[in-house]
């Protein structure tokens, strides 16, 4: 989530979730329908591959069915359990690493205190950092630091060039060779090269503005929308299969400004603890009462969606104007899918409202890469 574009879907108690496209009176083509299934996809390409064969159509054709009697069975949302051996000994490394660092630093500032004087109270000013900030960045990130500070040339697109650089001080210092290397990005919200200064997207984008503009100087509240934003938030209506669409102009403001025209004073928001700071936001922007349940517990959003329904709002006990269940479909810190098959039963038990932030899922699961939603 942060800097990547969201989608987010919204399902009030008894909405229907199909949705078709019709043209002209008649069911049209959707452009982003994609077969049933991925195994499909996979079915085809054997059979044409054994019609290339020709003589052994009978063989490849069993080798598909065993690869789809191969597959193991695993439900969507469950996640692979990390051994406790992996746990114990990544634990055990950073406490010896921290335990070191602080032995280094108590004999250091005995024997030699210059080292530390930015630690230290002087002339009545505080220290820049805490002294445990430090340590982690002096005897911690510093041994890593070459491995996530690593210095680009050129645009971050699908490929960037990579300085070569060497450290003689332990990564105190680099001393760079002068050498380039042209290496595969997976660092970057750039990794499909949307902002490379060539090739398609550009050749898109220089048309784009020659023919519209290069801003949109008002809110759409005040002098109204362009035919390309219409048509882009018809298309991602579309591709997501739904009814219409908003384009936010970034991902935060997406949840922290959408919230509060959500719900206000007088409703209920119950939001997963490992929620991206843009929800949180949001919903301390809205005014509403917060409730915080278990990250992916549906049995703990169970308990506070019970005892929020017979309480009732604080002092007054009224009924809440509003619950709203803030969730994410894919947690891009965590790598996990949230339980939505078990939410939308709760759901439809306990009549709330539903916030599904697909910052990280739409394009990456499904069927169709619609997301979260698209998956289940």
């Amino acid at each position: 989530m942060g800097m990547g574009k969201h989608g987010t879907q919204v399902y009030s108690s008894g909405e229907s979730a199909g949705v078709a496209a019709v043209k002209n009176g008649a069911a049209s083509i959707d452009p982003f329908q994609a077969p049933a299934n991925s195994a499909s996809l996979l079915g085809r390409e054997e059979t044409a591959n054994a019609s290339a064969d020709g003589d052994r159509p009978m063989e490849n054709a069993a080798k598909v069915a065993k690869k789809a009697v191969e597959l193991p069975h695993v439900k969507p949302h469950e996640i692979t359990d990390i051994p406790l051996f992996i746990q114990a000994t990544t634990y055990l490394s950073f406490m010896i690493i921290v335990t070191l660092a602080h032995i280094e630093d108590f004999f250091g500032k005995l024997f030699m205190p210059q080292k530390y004087v930015q630690l230290r109270v002087q002339n009545g000013y505080a220290p820049m950092v805490a002294n445990f900030e430090s340590l982690w960045i002096r005897h911690v990130y510093l041994r890593l630091k070459d491995c996530f500070s690593r210095p680009i040339s050129g645009v971050a697109g699908g490929h960037l060039n990579l300085l070569e650089r060497t450290t003689r001080d332990y990564n105190q210092s680099f001393q760079y060779t002068g050498r380039l290397h042209n290496v595969l990005n997976m660092a970057s919200y750039n990794y499909l090269g949307f902002a490379q200064g060539e090739g398609p997207c550009a050749d898109k984008v220089e048309a784009a503005i020659l023919e519209d503009g290069v801003i949109q100087g008002s809110p759409v509240s005040e002098v109204g929308r362009t035919a390309m934003l219409v048509d882009t938030e018809n298309m991602v209506a579309r591709f997501v299969g739904a009814e219409a669409a908003i384009i936010v102009s970034m991902g935060y403001a997406t949840n922290s400004l959408n919230l509060p025209a959500l719900v206000r004073s007088g409703c209920l928001i119950i939001s997963d603890e490992l929620n991206h700071s843009s929800l949180v936001a949001g919903a301390r922007l809205s005014g509403a009462d917060i409730r915080v349940f278990r990250h992916n517990d549906t049995r703990d959003l169970e308990k506070k969606l019970r005892r929020s329904i017979s309480q009732g709002q604080p002092r007054t006990h009224r009924p809440w104007k509003k619950i709203l269940v803030v969730v994410e479909g894919l947690y891009s810190m965590e790598g996990e899918f949230c339980n939505l098959p078990k939410i939308l039963e709760l759901r439809r038990k306990y009549k709330f409202y539903l916030y599904v932030d697909e910052a990280h899922s739409i394009g990456a699961l499904g069927k169709r890469g619609r997301g979260i939603c698209d998956h289940f």
